[in-house]
């Protein structure tokens, strides 16, 4: 336990010194340099820093631990704390500029005396930064989130939240007590209170609408993460583990390690949780006394994951190859994006495939919960007395597999005779490729003008594009997980790949064009990944795409 304090309060620290926490230093040191409406400092003002930041810890562990739970149990928009945060921060930065609004909100606290009310203030402007600083979350953060969201919060869990906000808070304390020292010595703001609290005020209301329209992705991107090295050492994978979220610790050791040979993974998690089997008889599931006596393999993916389609083309050749030798294949099908949740779209995508092999929707991701997954696509090979044999993370690999595979299959069933294996080329990159691009609110800094907050918006091409960068021009309808087409919408994208695919669902045409070479895709129906730029090596490239209005875009993604 004393440990995960030590953690905890570490990571809290390096969080709070980290560039997402640069633009609302400013609001924190004057939240400890303004006193009462009327200009007059008092004990309150002194006491003000501790109340902001024992408004953020009780907001920032509160929501951390419990913000999953309350938002999944009830139909409101899964961003509403934060535009809550985000009103208050409005609401108290218009009080400070102005008094009289300041004394009709204090007016229902008044049998509390001044005292109360102003140390009240300032809790609640530590609640509202609670709301707004969630997302600057390290990786320790990762696995408190994990446990929130999973409901199992335990003493370590609680324990390890409540040090980090206290970590995080420390620093914070320090800035925000330099702004009450700045007041109390230098003799202007001593002074000019009104105007010091006007100004106060405005900052906090340019703030909230900074953070509205994430204007403060400016200022965190142009700053280097002095302390990616220093987050990763607090290893908040090891953490998930000790929070009891990890699930089992054999299986995240033989993920950690790859290896080429058999190993004992410990035995097969439970299939559990699955909201319809594809590919069964009558969509009966497959139950573990099916499945005895069967080397299984377990492959994790999503329908509009590309680097699952590669490894599809394999999973298939095997089922193929070995099915009628013994060989169980299930894809456990664990959306990415809220439109994979659709039976029929994912019926769809597995055609389109042409996967022939059982299918689990684990839409609520209990089974990725039980096997401790955390990636797609990632397979599980099981042997035939129910214990997991090999993990293996992410693309390639396919030939070591496969042997693996003939390797149980003939532990299995002594003396039979397998086929020749399978010759299916393996496509996995390996040199360095862009990155997925996620296009939605918050989804990405890769847009070189402007930035992606929700709504309907207007954009023009910009002069220059930085690798690995797109730009829009037209009319675009912004929301949390895709761009909708508008009038004149076009995207422009500099990448290093040698394919380029683009997720896109909805009614209209596609066109991409590439050195001179233009070319059309009809899209129609649920989303699906459109390949637009294809070559037989990776290089740089600009690729100019429109969409007819109405479609939606999800992401790019390269190969």
């Amino acid at each position: 336990m004393l440990t995960l304090i030590l953690i905890g309060l570490a990571g809290g620290f390096v969080t709070a010194i980290s560039p997402c926490i640069l633009p609302v230093l400013p609001l924190v040191f004057l939240s400890g340099s303004t006193s009462s409406a009327h200009g007059k400092a008092g004990p309150t003002h002194k006491n003000r820093p501790y109340a902001v930041m024992a408004g953020l810890i009780v907001s920032f562990t509160s929501i951390t631990l419990f913000g999953t739970l309350l938002l999944g149990a009830l139909p409101l928009p899964k961003d509403i704390i934060r535009w809550i945060g985000l009103l208050v921060l409005l609401v108290l930065g218009a009080a400070m500029m102005f008094p009289a609004m300041q004394d009709l909100i204090e007016r229902p606290f008044a049998r509390l005396g001044q005292r109360q009310v102003r140390s009240s203030s300032g809790f609640l402007l530590g609640l509202a930064l609670g709301t707004v600083y969630v997302p600057c979350a390290g990786p320790v953060l990762a696995a408190i989130t994990v446990a929130g969201a999973t409901r199992q919060i335990g003493a370590e869990t609680i324990a390890l939240a409540v040090a980090f906000a206290v970590g995080t808070a420390i620093p914070l304390l320090g800035f925000a007590l330099a702004g009450r020292r700045v007041a109390e010595r230098v003799r202007a703001f001593r002074e000019r209170q009104r105007r010091v609290r006007f100004v106060a005020g405005l900052t906090f209301v340019a703030l909230a609408f900074a953070l509205t329209f994430n204007l403060t992705e400016v200022l965190q991107r142009s700053v280097p993460d002095y302390t990616a090295r220093i987050n990763q050492a607090l290893d908040g994978g090891g953490l998930a583990d000790v929070l009891g979220v990890g699930g089992n610790q054999d299986l995240r050791r033989c993920a950690a390690l790859p290896s080429s040979s058999l190993a004992d993974c410990g035995p097969a998690p439970e299939i559990s949780g699955i909201h319809q089997w594809l590919n069964t008889p009558e969509g009966a599931p497959l139950t573990p006394d099916s499945l005895a006596g069967k080397v299984v393999l377990v492959d994790f993916w999503a329908y509009s994951c590309i680097n699952c389609h590669r490894a599809i083309e394999h999973v298939n050749a095997w089922h193929e190859k070995y099915a009628s030798h013994g060989l169980v294949i299930i894809g456990v099908h664990s959306p990415e994006y809220a439109f994979e949740h659709e039976l029929r779209n994912v019926r769809s995508g597995a055609e389109r495939l042409g996967i022939k092999y059982p299918i689990a929707l684990d839409n609520e991701f209990t089974t990725w919960n039980n096997f401790s997954n955390n990636a797609w696509p990632t397979e599980y090979l099981i042997d035939a007395q129910g214990r997991v044999r090999h993990v293996a993370v992410g693309e390639g690999g396919y030939a070591d597999r496969e042997s693996l595979i003939r390797e149980l299959l003939s532990t299995a069933r002594p003396g039979t005779q397998l086929p020749p294996a399978t010759d299916v080329p393996d496509d996995t990159p390996t040199t360095r490729l862009t990155s997925e691009i996620g296009l939605g609110a918050g989804r990405t800094y890769a847009l070189a003008n402007g930035t992606l907050t929700r709504g309907v918006r207007e954009y023009e091409y910009p002069e220059t594009l930085g690798p690995d960068q797109f730009a829009l021009r037209g009319s675009w309808n912004v929301g949390t997980e895709s761009l909708t087409s508008g009038p004149q919408a076009g995207i422009k994208l500099a990448f290093f790949a040698r394919d380029v695919h683009l997720n896109v669902g909805g009614t209209g045409t596609v066109t991409s064009t590439i050195n001179g070479k233009t070319t059309s895709h009809r899209v129609s129906g649920a989303p699906n990944i459109y390949r637009l730029v294809s070559g037989s090596t990776p290089r740089e490239g600009v690729v100019t795409v429109t969409l007819s209005p109405g479609l939606k875009a999800y992401s790019f993604t390269f190969g």
